[in-house]
């Protein structure tokens, strides 16, 4: 059976500032590591139009009752599954509202399975299991472009007429795709050649962690820069919660105890009844009306 020649692309090049890496100094080692990391900034930069389109569609997407669904190999899709892991946590959503698939499923997380991202229709197949319709979003994420399971992946997302999302390290000339949203991280060649858990991961993490977090904002999940929506599970949570609470009302530690005790531990509804000044049930259900927007859901009664 023949190979592609994947030579061409850029996540597969030589860096040329990184040619004598086994004749360095662990100090210039490091260096070298730290200016190639530069680019990933400059690459997120470059992405910012694209990044916000897509930030816009999901979070109209999600508005709708839709998901979200990171789809990647290897690398990527660990990274995937980690920004999915981390948002019940960090904003309090449903374990269902965003969601991680790699190729191999739980065992790659742990192991590697880079054999498997080479059969497009198991993506495809993913895709049809967790029942994508049109309301979802897909984001495949592959950072030479090429990766078979998530391009599988993405044609399937589209005849389901789901929106779909593109990252990838390579750009558009090499690789090309239909997607609604193209994002390229073009970070160049690695310091080790072709190990794309380097740079490209890095920016990778970066773009992901841009999307989400800009979701959840729209989503109204944040008050001014606080995660007003952080799930109290354990004592650095509640820690923070209490200071969410005291630092926006003013009120002491211990007033903030009570109140998050009154609300049943959501930072979100205990600043809701504080400054509104109305009971639990009514200021939940004012929250529920404005789609759970804290600011939305006060400016409604002064209207």
């Amino acid at each position: 059976m023949s190979l592609e020649d994947r030579g061409y692309l850029l996540t597969e090049q030589i860096n040329p500032n990184s040619q004598q890496l086994d004749r360095l100094s662990t100090l210039e080692m490091v260096e070298v590591f730290n200016q190639e990391d530069q680019k990933t900034v400059d690459a997120i930069a470059a992405a910012k139009p694209s990044l916000a389109q897509a930030i816009d569609l999901t979070a109209a997407a999600l508005q709708k009752g839709g998901r979200l669904f990171y789809v990647g190999a290897g690398t990527s899709g660990r990274l995937g599954v980690l920004d999915a892991a981390e948002c019940p946590p960090t904003f309090c959503t449903p374990p269902e509202l965003v969601q991680g698939i790699i190729a191999g499923g739980a065992p790659a997380l742990i192991r590697s399975s880079e054999g498997l991202e080479d059969h497009a229709e198991d993506g495809a197949a993913a895709i049809t299991s967790h029942q994508v319709a049109a309301i979802d979003v897909v984001v495949g994420i592959t950072a030479g472009g090429t990766t078979p399971y998530v391009r599988g992946a993405l044609q399937e997302a589209k005849l389901r007429h789901a929106t779909t999302v593109f990252i990838a390290c390579v750009p558009a000339e090499q690789v090309d795709i239909a997607a609604d949203v193209d994002i390229r991280l073009p970070v160049g060649p690695e310091v080790l050649a072709g190990s794309t858990r380097l740079k490209a991961g890095t920016v990778t993490k970066m773009a992901l962690n841009i999307l989400s977090t800009g979701v959840m904002v729209k989503l109204g999940k944040v008050y001014g820069n606080r995660m007003i929506d952080v799930a109290v599970t354990n004592s650095k949570l509640r820690d923070r919660a209490l200071r969410i609470i005291s630092a926006l009302t003013d009120l002491s530690r211990e007033q903030a105890s009570v109140l998050l005790a009154q609300s049943d531990q959501q930072v979100k509804l205990a600043l809701m009844m504080h400054w509104s000044d109305l009971p639990k049930a009514t200021a939940q259900q004012t929250l529920d009306q404005q789609g759970g927007n804290l600011r939305q859901a006060l400016a409604s009664l002064k209207s």
